[in-house]
């Protein structure tokens, strides 16, 4: 079998919208190393898009994941119920920064823990009003689609979108918004699309992912949190991508000084098995009535074991310092390399980003694309996000090896010359 083949296979059976970054096909991975169906090596920086903090096929994940394997697949935790299920949302809340009593339950998606953010908001306040931000990435279904604040790809055609969402900006340097020019906004969007009073939640991303990976400031954060606090809106931190270690601390919101109502969670939280959380103030939890939460997959015995497998890694491993270490490490590398079309390195831990502009100073989307071919070429896999299309992210796994981090970083320094 061969890649090619396996294309043509591909283009005759998949849609056209669902598009695909390499035309390789994996046989087998492991760490941070993908291997294709022509044993050609790639080293991963994408790690499954942010899936991969504890890396491909964790021999401790896949160990327990055998184990539930030979007990049982599958009950429905709405139908039968087992003690993995709770394991793990007793675990979430203990970790989780908000104080109080706090709930937690369990779905299948990122998308899905979004839309179940809403819901409890909207169950919690009575009001139907969500004010999501420019550049923010939510997820696919519809509901999530219309609070995505990035029209191309995700929401082109795909039209009308779900009433009663409105965008405020999101303030980056990177974008030449301030936090005043935001905060102005959002004083907009109250002024003349919806009254506070009629709104049930804001959500946000602690550090944006398909945006661009910019950073919520405390000083906005503690901002949105007294406006929320002053006209009682249920406040959303959308963790999916930027949770589970990626930043430097467990969840991202603990670097921001105040706490979130309600947060999700997703993507690296079981290691590469699907598995998506809701976390939240028990209050505002108990909101929705009986029946009223669920979903045939959600919390499924795999992933509750994988879960609780990969919070025991990022403690005995350490993934929390060494996140500190590669987005350092990676940092000083970019800016040394001192080339004039890097602009804007910015990380927290190791989730960072950087963009790349012409002599203008202006996005330099034919300069990312190059990138991005140029290291496939020499077998780094790299993404690119953000909404300029020129901004170039890396979600290497927390786990990767010192030697194979630093080939990566030979194959981009090649590329700028240096």
């Amino acid at each position: 079998m061969d890649n090619q083949s396996l294309l043509e296979r591909r283009k005759k059976v998949l849609p056209t919208g669902l598009g695909v970054a390499f035309d390789i096909f994996a046989d087998t991975a492991k760490n941070s190393e993908i291997i294709d169906v022509e044993g050609n090596r790639y080293i991963d920086f994408i790690g499954g898009i942010s899936v991969l903090n504890t890396g491909h096929s964790h021999p401790d994940i896949v160990n327990v994941v055998k184990a539930q394997l030979d007990r049982f697949s599958h009950t429905s935790a709405q139908i039968v119920g087992y003690e993995s299920y709770v394991d793990l949302c007793e675990k979430l809340c203990e970790l989780a920064p908000i104080t109080g009593d706090k709930k937690a339950f369990l779905l299948t998606t990122g998308a899905e823990a979004v839309e179940n953010a809403i819901k409890v908001a909207r169950a919690k306040t009575g009001r139907a009003g969500v004010i999501a931000f420019s550049g923010g990435w939510h997820g696919r279904t519809l509901l999530a689609m219309g609070l995505t604040g990035k029209v191309i790809p995700y929401k082109k055609n795909f039209g009308p979108m779900p009433p009663s969402i409105y965008h405020a900006p999101f303030p980056c340097v990177e974008n030449n918004i301030t936090e005043e020019d935001a905060l102005r906004g959002l004083d907009m969007i109250f002024k003349c699309d919806i009254d506070p009073s009629e709104v049930a939640a804001m959500i946000i991303e602690p550090v944006q992912g398909e945006g661009g990976f910019h950073q919520l400031t405390p000083s906005f954060a503690k901002a949105l949190r007294n406006i929320c606090d002053e006209h009682g809106i249920v406040l959303i931190f959308d963790e999916v991508q930027c949770g589970f270690g990626r930043t430097g601390t467990l969840f991202a919101t603990e670097q921001l000084g105040i706490e979130p109502d309600v947060m999700t969670c997703a993507k690296s939280m079981a290691g590469g098995f699907p598995i998506s959380a809701l976390i939240g103030r028990a209050d505002i939890m108990d909101a929705p009535q009986v029946g009223g939460l669920g979903g045939t997959y959600a919390g499924s015995p795999l992933g509750t074991v994988a879960a609780l497998e990969v919070i025991k890694i990022i403690q005995e491993e350490n993934l929390l310092q060494k996140s500190k270490d590669i987005g350092d490490k990676m940092a000083n590398f970019l800016n040394n390399l001192s080339s004039p079309a890097i602009s804007h390195v910015r990380h927290k831990g190791a989730m960072l980003a950087f963009d790349l502009v012409d002599a203008d100073g202006k996005p330099d989307v034919n300069a990312t694309n190059a990138l991005k071919k140029y290291a496939f070429e020499h077998g780094l896999l790299l993404a690119s996000c953000g909404t300029n299309f020129n901004t170039i992210r890396v979600m290497m796994p927390l786990t990767i090896q010192d030697e194979v981090l630093d080939e990566a970083l030979d194959i981009i320094k090649a590329f700028f010359g240096s």
